[in-house]
């Protein structure tokens, strides 16, 4: 006997390749066996009469031989059956893409030559890696090794991992050999002990070189990628549809918002928090209401806490007795309260006492619009609404489930999804440490404003989705994953089909510019824009005329609000006088009327302050953020507040300087007003236009019978006037009824409803999607509605086909969700229309018009002592908007854009992989156990669909792992260690690989469905490659996938060692450390 240390000389290999003879006859008991094995000792092996190979651990066994097997034994076994096309070090790139050829060798040598035995128990076959070579001449030999020395390259010695010992006992003479062989021919013979697997084996050889279906092999990708999902889903199923599949609400879904349903309830159960992030129009309401159906089944509290404005329609589907309540079989139970009940101590919401209510007491919290939480308060010791969230609502009492549903977030501030998260982490900040590997929330989304930034300041053809994915960190990306579920429109008519009803299709947006006056006497808006901007707006501001000896009175008196930081609270009320200038500049822009009352307010309270002033008054105080406002805007109504409620006594200002600056503006505003109240309904050119459009509209109807138009104005003053001249002459000549909604007001014409509610309004304007009972319709419908922003979310008003917006938000993401209200899925109109009411100027001189007001805001915060911008960020932010602007109000102009769509944001939709890994569950559901045993390296040939051709060309989409997982290259790939590259036929064009889901979209396109082979492609590529011998071609794309991924790998490494936190490890990667999983070549 002898030892081999089984490397260098004396590799097992090399010595079985000397022992076997001809017509020798081969015996094994190893737990591996595959074909890169066999291709090293093929030459050897055609040899042989008869090889006889035992796995000594259950290896394709039948079901009932292991039905009661621990987790652990039957992943092992999984491994086994999948190691037939390689294991470990064998799986190389090399040995990969000639992997088909080599399979079929295999195949045919094993039907002739090789029987197969598998243990039918784990641990009844004690001994492992034993050969034995029974030559015909009688010369025996036999080798005894451990479980090390599977019949696998490695086993044999031709690869090898530095830190274990493979060596093996080499008994050289038959009579030492006998003893091995006797025992062999127990275990053989014993049908106790083993079983025929042979036909098992030779059929998942088979598979490393028959034509596989395409969609098998994207799905068998989507394995690799997600195999933990469907481990997670094993150990804690969500049961749901055994407990409510005849529950209306489910029924009422689509495919794709069951599979949100699925994955919020994941979320919800693995993290307890998950935020539902779908685009505009995709239902997200009847998602979370099935999500709340399926806790409520569980005996869950529920609490939703809702906008004011859509408190009506969460409570409607509570009321069982409803007939308005298309839900009212589901018994909803939750409690309702409004964003608003958060400030709060005492007094009733709906029938809920809030001085007596157990904030605590609720295992899952529903957060509809809950970006209006995406900023918190910074002062300690102020009590906002969501500091209150956290601690008596979360933290409070038990454990708190959070289910949000958030406008997709598609803008410059990243940091505002962390806000939202911290409602699910209850603000602690390694949250994610544990299960996925992200030790600092804080750190990664600073990380990624920071690259946010830098990628912003990019040229235009440069700032795109791909280079964002590149240039960003890759845990932002899985952050992401983990607890947001967010699908764009695009998406889903992509991927899901007809299964998912259909969009009204967008005629191109209609574009009005008109003059304010017919007359022509009003002065252009630019120079009324220049006044505006004159305006010192000293109601507001009286901090700032404090005489300097009165200083420090007002730092003791309001230090325990604002600190002892006076010149920046000056600074605080200086932004809120800027935020009037552009709330008048807003108002001038939405109506004459509108800008008239506006001036005529101010006016007035500059008048009245001027009066006191001069009368001396020894007890005059006024609020230095000023009188009340009345924003449309709630995001500026906020900041309004945040000026700060500071009592100015009129002894202590600069009385001259005061009077100076309230007389000018009087005189302005004076001009201004008299210049407004001349414009009169017949000289207003918009307002005129306005109603011949709609005339126009109802006579030639887009969709047959249609007569309904919505019609959106920023600012209530707008709406009461558009409904006051309008309606009266609509309802007289057109035979229109007309409504009017702004904020909880609501007014209709001449129909007469029991109550003139915001939801009884709505219910007769799009009666068909609020599934009003038809005795109700019966008494009449509403055509056109005139509303403020209160309803430009949340509300399903698909019945309309025309939506006018009467002034442009400065925020375009606004003018989408108004439109958002018709154009949904499932409506009945074939075709929607968008028209839009722009100011009577050019585009380049409306944006320098916002840019000059913006730019004073931007001005102050830069001279304010150096803190944190003063209004949380937003002027700033809004100057760096005006980069993006302009490219935004041009695709406006030219076509309906959807969120994902808007220049210089970046969308969480693109970063998403709930729906591939629930469309995983679905089909290993219907094909249970044929993944998890399919080997790695297999390849289908598809057909790019014809939507695509344009855009994609031939080529392939190779997906690799990285052997080695603990050599983590910190690239950003949030799917590593796997990475997903599509390259071209000609190498010409690679997809980065740190934006997986493109490749993975592509896969889809041209994949999912495809059941069976293309035969035609197949046998195009089978003579292309010679039945996979010939694969130079494949192995330079494979090359230049790889080179993709290794150079980006170099750039983020010499990136990494400038920049704090942890440096990816062990250098730049090469072809030989990765793996080949599968590829799909694109035909």
């Amino acid at each position: 006997m002898e030892y081999l240390n089984n490397t260098g000389r004396q590799r097992l290999g090399d010595a079985l390749k000397e022992a076997i003879g001809e017509d020798a006859k081969l015996s094994i008991i190893a737990s591996y066996f595959t074909v890169f094995a066999y291709g090293e000792l093929k030459e050897e092996l055609s040899k042989v009469a008869e090889l006889r190979f035992v796995f000594s651990e259950p290896t394709f066994a039948k079901r009932m031989e292991r039905e009661k097997e621990p987790r652990e034994f039957e992943l092992r076994r999984r491994d086994r059956e999948r190691g037939i096309g390689g294991t470990g070090l064998e799986l190389t790139l090399r040995n990969n893409i000639n992997q088909r050829a080599l399979a079929r060798e295999c195949a045919e040598w094993v039907r002739q030559r090789a029987t197969f035995k598998t243990a039918r128990q784990a641990g009844l076959i004690g001994t492992t890696g034993t050969y034995h070579v029974d030559n015909p001449r009688g010369e025996s030999e036999a080798f005894m090794g451990s479980a090390s020395n599977s019949f696998t390259l490695e086993g044999l010695g031709y690869e090898r991992k530095p830190d274990v010992i493979t060596g093996v006992s080499h008994f050289q003479t038959t009579q030492e050999a006998m003893g091995l062989k006797a025992m062999f021919d127990g275990i053989w013979d014993n049908p106790a002990l083993v079983e025929d697997v042979t036909e098992r084996v030779a059929a998942q050889i088979e598979t490393l070189y028959r034509e596989n279906p395409p969609e098998f092999v994207y799905f068998l990708t989507l394995y690799h990628l997600f195999r933990d999902y469907l481990d997670d889903a094993e150990e804690d199923p969500v049961t749901f549809v055994e407990d409510f599949a005849d529950s209306v609400v489910w029924n009422k879904l689509y495919d794709f918002q069951k599979d949100a349903v699925v994955g919020a309830i994941r979320k919800l159960e693995k993290y307890k928090g998950c935020i539902i992030a779908d685009s505009v129009g995709l239902g997200k309401t009847y998602e979370a209401l099935a999500v709340i159906k399926y806790y409520q089944e569980r005996n869950a509290r529920v609490l939703v806490l809702a906008p004011k404005r859509l408190r009506d329609n969460w409570t409607l589907w509570t009321n069982d007795n409803d007939d308005r309540n298309p839900l009212a079989d589901d018994r909803f139970s939750y409690t309702v309260l409004n964003h608003t009940d958060l400030s709060r101590y005492y007094g009733k919401s709906g029938e809920v006492d809030l001085e007596h209510l157990r904030w605590g007491n609720f295992d899952l919290l529903v957060i509809d619009e809950s970006h209006n939480f995406r900023n918190k308060s910074t002062d300690s010791e102020k009590k906002d609404r969501y500091t209150r969230l956290i601690e008596d609502v979360i933290k409070s009492g038990r454990r708190t489930k959070v289910l949000m549903l958030s406008a997709t977030p598609v803008n410059n501030r990243l940091l505002d999804l962390r806000n939202q998260i911290e409602l699910i982490t209850e603000g602690d900040d390694a949250y994610l440490a544990e299960s996925d590997g992200i030790p600092s929330i804080t750190q990664v989304t600073r990380v990624a404003q920071q690259r946010f930034n830098e990628w912003s300041k990019l040229e235009d053809g440069e700032r795109t989705t791909e280079s964002f994915a590149a240039m960003v960190n890759a845990d932002y990306f899985k952050l992401l994953d983990v607890l947001t579920i967010a699908r764009s429109r695009k998406h889903i008519m992509k991927y899901y089909g007809a299964a998912t009803g259909t969009f009204p299709k967008r005629r191109k947006p209609l574009s009005f510019k008109t003059p304010i006056d017919l007359a022509g006497e009003l002065p252009p808006i630019g120079e009324l824009n220049n006044m505006i901007a004159q305006l010192t707006f000293a109601q507001y501001q009286l901090l700032s005329y404090v005489r300097f000896d009165k200083v420090a009175d007002y730092e003791d008196r309001y230090g325990d609000t604002w600190g002892k930081d006076f010149q920046s609270q000056v600074h605080r009320t200086a932004a809120v006088a800027n935020l009037m200038r552009v709330n008048l500049l807003k108002r001038m822009e939405s109506s004459v009327n509108s800008f008239r009352i506006t001036l005529r307010r101010i006016l007035e309270g500059a008048e009245t302050l001027r009066r006191e002033l001069d009368a001396k008054s020894s007890g005059a105080s006024y609020d230095a953020s000023g009188w009340d406002a009345e924003f449309d805007d709630e995001d500026d109504a906020e900041e309004f507040e945040q000026g700060g409620k500071v009592k100015v006594d009129l002894r202590d200002v600069d009385a001259i300087r005061l009077g100076q600056d309230l007389d000018y503006d009087i005189f302005q505003l004076g001009k201004l007003l008299e210049y407004a109240d001349a414009v009169t309904p017949e000289r207003d050119a918009k307002l005129v236009k306005l109603k011949s459009f709609i005339e126009e509209k109802v006579r030639n109807p887009y969709n047959p019978g249609n007569r309904k138009v919505l019609v959106f104005s920023a600012f209530a003053d707008t709406v009461d006037y558009l409904f006051d001249e309008l309606s009266e002459s609509l309802s007289e000549e057109l035979g229109l009824e007309c409504a009017e909604i702004a904020g909880t007001r609501c007014r209709t014409w001449s129909l007469k409803l029991p109550r003139t509610t915001f939801e009884n309004v709505l219910s007769r304007f799009s009666p068909i999607s609020k599934e009003l009972p038809e005795r109700e319709r019966e008494k009449g419908e509403i055509d056109v509605v005139f509303a403020t922003d209160c309803i430009s979310e949340g509300q399903n008003l698909q019945d309309c086909d025309c939506l006018v917006n009467y002034d442009i938000h400065w925020n375009p993401v606004r003018i989408i969700q108004r439109f958002g209200r018709i154009d949904r899925l499932g409506s009945t109109n074939a075709q929607i229309q968008l028209v839009d009411f722009w100011p009577d100027v050019e585009l380049d001189e409306y944006i320098q018009l916002e840019g000059r007001v913006k730019g004073r805001m931007a001005l102050m915060d830069a001279s304010a002592t150096g803190e944190e911008n003063v209004l949380e960020g937003k002027a700033a932010d809004e100057m760096n908007d005006l980069m993006y602007r302009r490219k935004q109000l041009e695709q406006l102009q030219e076509e309906v854009l959807d969120l994902e769509d808007i220049s210089g944001g970046i969308s969480i939709t693109d970063f998403q992989f709930d729906d591939f890994r629930v469309e995983l569950q679905r089909y290993d559901a219907v094909h249970p156990g044929l993944l998890e045993t399919s080997p790695a390296g297999l390849h289908a040939v598809a057909a790019i669909p014809d939507e695509l051709r344009g855009e994609v060309a031939p080529g392939v989409v190779f997906c690799l792992r990285q052997n080695d997982a603990s050599r983590d290259p910190k690239d950003s790939n949030p799917t590593f260690p796997y990475c997903l590259v599509y390259v071209s036929q000609d190498g010409s064009r690679v997809s980065a690989h740190t934006q997986p889901k493109t490749a993975l979209d592509l896969m889809r396109a041209a994949c999912a469905g495809c059941a069976e082979p293309v035969a035609e492609l197949c046998r195009a590529f089978n003579r292309e490659t010679r039945d996979g011998s010939r694969m130079e071609r494949y192995t330079e794309l494979l090359n230049a996938a790889v080179a993709s991924i290794t150079g980006m790998q170099e750039e983020k490494g010499i990136e990494s060692l400038f920049s704090l936190g942890e440096v990816g490890s062990g250098g730049v990667l090469g072809f030989d450390d990765y793996s080949l999983v599968s590829f799909v070549v694109l035909r």
